[in-house]
């Protein structure tokens, strides 16, 4: 699987505090060796993000992807569930 990253993604990555960028790290490897593994809460999202899923990076930190092909996830946003969920 690939991964991929957009600008908005990095941005609010770069921004996030040390502890949700070393939290998000240890899910992505998670993620990477079986995206629905349960502490991750993989699910789709419903209404304007629908073609999106969450995954669980902190008790209230989520990153959102798209999965455009089989092999290729692009990590779209990540931010707190009242950020990303307006």
């Amino acid at each position: 699987m690939q991964i991929r990253y957009a600008r908005k993604f990095k941005k609010q990555y770069t921004r996030a505090p040390e502890k949700i960028k070393k939290a998000f790290k240890s899910r992505r490897n998670l993620f990477l060796k079986n995206p629905h593994t349960s502490i991750l809460n993989n699910h789709r999202l419903k209404g304007t993000l629908k073609g999106y899923r969450s995954i669980n990076i902190t008790g209230d930190w989520r990153a959102l992807y798209s999965q455009p092909k089989q092999s290729i996830v692009i990590f779209e946003a990540l931010g707190i569930h009242s950020q990303l969920y307006r």
